[in-house]
């Protein structure tokens, strides 16, 4: 007998999904205050993408970029909420939900959040959602025909509604150009490549001085000449070089301790002080009064009048003092040493009138506002990579950002409220911070060695830059305009005289 066969299952059939060819959105039970609050700040998703190539954020072409992506992203969201963008206040938010309700009463309310005991229901609308018909309000007339209002959206021939056009039409401030080349380029040989000392200051009387080995040389801006002012000879060195405010006098701070006053015009040494049993790397005057700070961590105020080596020793740092400015305003000095300290000395007190002790690197690099009264803003070395704000009146910090490489040297601009940074390791750049966002306008690069040195022309439009790789590089950074340039002019009884 034969076996019965066992019939063979049927295939199973899927349950085949219809897909339709329109999508309707509904924005009913939407949160939109967490919707917009979701949003990145310039608009973008918040997922974590690919990461992006850094770029260069002082680059114009950057710059011109991220105000097109600004204003691109305000006019999107103008076009989508119009006049009523969620608020980050709840109860703002409320009231304005309520009174956009008001205004549109066809318009379906957005349901409650479940949590909520609320007898509000979800209302149907009262009206239909399209209307063909004309309106029935009457146009008023004129003797000339209706009176219509050409700035109405119906009439627009534009994609986008009448304030959008008038924010892309509203004139809107360029980025400044800044030169990325230098404008000039002089050979420095023997400029040592030491983060410590200070060899280049620009004096009111448009020379440059420069300490090259056991020797400083001049740089007449007007005449373009260079003049040896002095050598010290095979067994001393020059370790700093600073120029009075206002007059010819320059002070040569020396390997071995010594600190020298020169006249420049006739390239005549006044007088030798002693004092210091290290090198002196570290100059600042405040009118007669010139501070020297060393190796020997001792600063000492002199004041170049009296026959007296020092008229005031300050002790404090535990390590080399590198870097010494006058606040000529205050009467306030800072000091800032290897030993990651920076104090603020009252006049000439020898107790520190603030000490701060927040920078964890050697603070070398120093500057004080002209435009800011008692701000101090200083710079950390490579392990520490930042530029501190201080209120120096308040004895509180202010700001602080991360540069991403050693701060040798800081200047403020003269004529704006900006700020130039030099950098060593390990970009070795030279950077322009808009203050106090401290966006960047500009990064200047072409030095090969750490930016050690750094100074201003008397005018403030220029400044210099000194390396390891022992050339000075002239950046046009602060240019001013035609208008500010007479402007200054017919300010300055001194520049009349001819």
């Amino acid at each position: 007998m034969g076996s019965a066969a066992t019939p063979a299952p049927s295939p199973s059939r899927k349950r085949q999904r219809i897909y339709g060819d329109r999508f309707i959105p509904n924005r009913d039970g939407v949160d939109l205050q967490a919707s917009y609050s979701l949003l990145h700040a310039e608009g973008s998703p918040s997922s974590p993408t690919k990461p992006k190539k850094k770029v260069a954020s002082g680059e114009l072409q950057y710059q011109k970029a991220e105000e097109a992506n600004r204003t691109f992203s305000t006019l999107l969201r103008a076009e989508l909420f119009h006049d009523s963008v969620p608020q980050a206040s709840p109860s703002n938010f409320s009231t304005r939900i309520s009174h956009s309700n008001a205004e549109y009463p066809s318009r379906a309310r957005t349901p409650p959040p479940s949590g909520g005991h609320s007898s509000v229901t979800p209302s149907t609308p009262s009206k239909n959602l399209f209307t063909y018909m004309s309106p029935k309000t009457h146009t008023p007339r004129s003797r000339h025909g209706p009176n219509i209002d050409t700035r109405a959206e119906i009439y627009s021939l534009s994609p986008v509604r009448f304030d959008s056009q008038r924010m892309l039409l509203s004139p809107r401030k360029q980025p400044r150009h800044v030169s990325k080349t230098p404008y000039k380029v002089l050979d420095a040989p023997e400029l040592a490549d030491d983060f410590y000392l200070n060899l280049v200051d620009w004096g009111s009387m448009n020379i440059l001085g420069v300490g090259l080995g056991s020797s400083v040389y001049m740089w007449n801006a007007n005449s373009l000449k260079v003049t040896k002012l002095c050598d010290l000879g095979t067994d001393d060195s020059v370790t700093s070089v600073s120029w009075i405010q206002r007059g010819s006098h320059v002070a040569i701070g020396t390997n071995k301790g010594f600190v020298q006053i020169w006249d420049a015009e006739r390239c005549r040494r006044l007088r030798t002080m002693t004092g210091h049993t290290a090198r002196v790397g570290a100059l600042a005057w405040n009118d007669h009064i010139l501070t020297s700070g060393s190796r020997d961590r001792a600063i000492y105020h002199r004041d170049v009048r009296t026959a007296d080596q020092f008229i005031a020793k300050l002790t404090g740092h535990k390590q080399e003092v590198c870097g010494l400015k006058w606040n000529a305003e205050d009467g306030q000095l800072a000091s800032g040493g290897n030993d990651n300290k920076l104090f603020v000395w009252d006049k000439l007190n020898t107790t520190p009138l603030f000490k701060f002790s927040e920078h964890t690197a050697a603070v070398k690099a120093i500057a004080w506002s002209p435009h800011q009264h008692g701000t101090l803003a200083s710079g950390g070395g490579t392990a520490d990579r930042r530029i501190k704000f201080w209120n120096t009146l308040t004895g509180q910090p202010i700001n602080e950002i991360d540069t991403g490489s050693q701060v040798c040297n800081l200047a403020w601009s003269k004529n704006s409220n900006e700020i130039v940074s030099t950098h060593g390791y390990s970009e070795n750049q030279i950077v322009v911070w808009k203050y106090p966002s401290m966006t960047q306008v500009a990064s200047l690069t072409g030095h090969t060695c750490r930016v050690l040195y750094l100074a201003m022309s008397p005018n403030g439009e220029v400044i210099v830059t000194g390396a390891g790789d022992e050339t000075l590089r002239f950046w046009n950074c602060f240019s001013r305009g035609r208008d500010e340039r007479r402007l200054s002019v017919a300010l300055d009884p001194f520049q009349q005289i001819r």
